[in-house]
């Protein structure tokens, strides 16, 4: 099942420059919870802090706790790769590895925690995870073909079965239909729907539609000014969000008044 995740004063760094101020956030277990808001007012940047993501950038660093299931996952004796495991990250562009078969790419993210496998619990693993993706009835017949050579919207199918294959607690999205067609939209936020039975999942979009469409949860995002910190300026069920918003910036930002 999904798990919980309780943000308590966040504030992200670049070095010393402060790119996202004072985010307390409370995202609730199987359920989807999206983050809306202008360009550049900190959406990903706080996704990214959810799995340590953005600690990858050199000098990037957090004050304030991320807590899952109450495990704060920036105390001093947490494994960020461990993190990773539990918390898994589907990106804005599909991207398999060129390299891999179909079935190597759902396999990749077991591997690389130096899981030992046999090979009938891989392919039943397989065989799981992309009919996770509702992606296994399309590819079934040709596993060992490279996962490159699928649509668009088949290849975000299966990054989210490689994200889904280690078993993680929550699922991270940032802006994961961008690159697609309304089809394979479709086809993802029918995935998403399904997929909050099993996981907790925070999905960063641009695309308002859709965070109306699937979640349930919503915060909106925003930025003061132009190189000032972004920060959380509303949180609240998708339906206020969307029809009764208590906050000014909010409503006018959903309603297409904004900037």
């Amino acid at each position: 099942m999904g798990q919980r995740i309780d943000v308590n004063h966040l504030n992200i760094y670049y070095g010393d420059f402060l790119a996202v101020e004072d985010v307390n956030l409370n995202i609730e277990p199987n359920k989807v919870t999206a983050f809306i808001g202008p360009s550049g007012c900190g959406k990903s940047t706080v996704l990214r802090t959810l799995d340590r993501m953005h600690e990858i950038i050199p000098g990037a660093h957090v004050k304030g706790e991320v807590l899952l299931e109450g495990r704060n996952l920036y105390a001093k004796d947490v494994d960020p790769v461990e993190v990773r495991r539990d918390v898994g990250m589907v990106f804005q562009r599909p991207n398999p590895f060129p390299t891999m078969s179909i079935r190597e790419n759902v396999l990749a993210g077991v591997r690389l925690n130096n899981r030992k496998i046999s090979k009938s619990d891989a392919d039943d693993l397989v065989e799981w995870a992309l009919r996770g993706a509702n992606l296994w009835n399309e590819v079934k017949d040709r596993l060992d073909n490279p996962g490159i050579g699928l649509s668009g919207g088949q290849q975000q199918r299966l990054c989210i079965a490689r994200a889904v294959a280690v078993h993680p607690q929550v699922l991270l999205m940032d802006e994961p239909c961008s690159a697609l067609d309304p089809i394979s939209t479709l086809a993802v936020e029918d995935l998403i729907n399904e997929l909050k039975n099993e996981y907790t999942i925070v999905i960063v979009t641009h695309n308002m539609q859709q965070a109306a469409r699937i979640a349930d949860y919503t915060g909106f995002f925003n930025l003061k000014a132009v190189g000032q910190p972004g920060h959380l300026e509303y949180f609240t069920d998708t339906a206020t969000m969307f029809n009764n918003p208590q906050n000014e910036e909010a409503e006018r930002y959903v309603s297409g008044r904004f900037g």
